[in-house]
């Protein structure tokens, strides 16, 4: 299973890539990849915050109530 990412496998899976997107495509495939992956990341942390910001107004409202 570790024998997976050798330097060859990946030559070849580079050169597979080339052959199906072709060299006019490929930085095209690259940005489209970029901003999924950084509209990913954005989601992500809208959802953690989220998810925290409650603690955090439970916790401002106990000091208030004191």
């Amino acid at each position: 299973m570790g024998d997976l990412f050798q330097p060859t496998h990946l030559i070849v899976l580079a050169v597979i890539v080339l052959v199906l997107f072709g060299g006019k495509k490929l930085p095209e495939l690259g940005k489209g990849l970029g901003e999924g992956l950084r509209g990913f990341k954005d989601g992500m942390k809208g959802v953690t915050d989220e998810v925290n910001k409650p603690a955090d107004t439970a916790t401002k409202h106990e000091e208030a109530t004191k």
